[in-house]
């Protein structure tokens, strides 16, 4: 099955995530199909930047979004 998720990046006490579309028995860092954007928490505000036209597109292919990934989504859509 095909996840879309986080990836952790950046260095201690200063983390930031990639939005990367892998096969869900990947490990978190492991092999990527795709980097579909960026999640910055540390910013203020929150910087989450993602390439729309591609989410679409892996979803169309029956890629599936995690929780904390859903939830991030909707909260830039809200946000435009």
């Amino acid at each position: 099955m095909v996840k879309i998720r986080l990836s952790r990046t950046g260095a201690k006490n200063r983390l930031s995530y990639r939005l990367v579309v892998t096969e869900a028995r990947n490990k978190r860092n492991g092999k990527n199909l795709a980097v579909l954007g960026f999640y910055d928490p540390k910013t203020k505000p929150v910087t989450i930047k993602f390439n729309q036209a591609l989410l679409d597109d892996w979803l169309k292919k029956g890629a599936q979004l995690t929780p904390i990934v859903k939830k991030l989504i909707e909260q830039q859509n809200s946000l435009k």
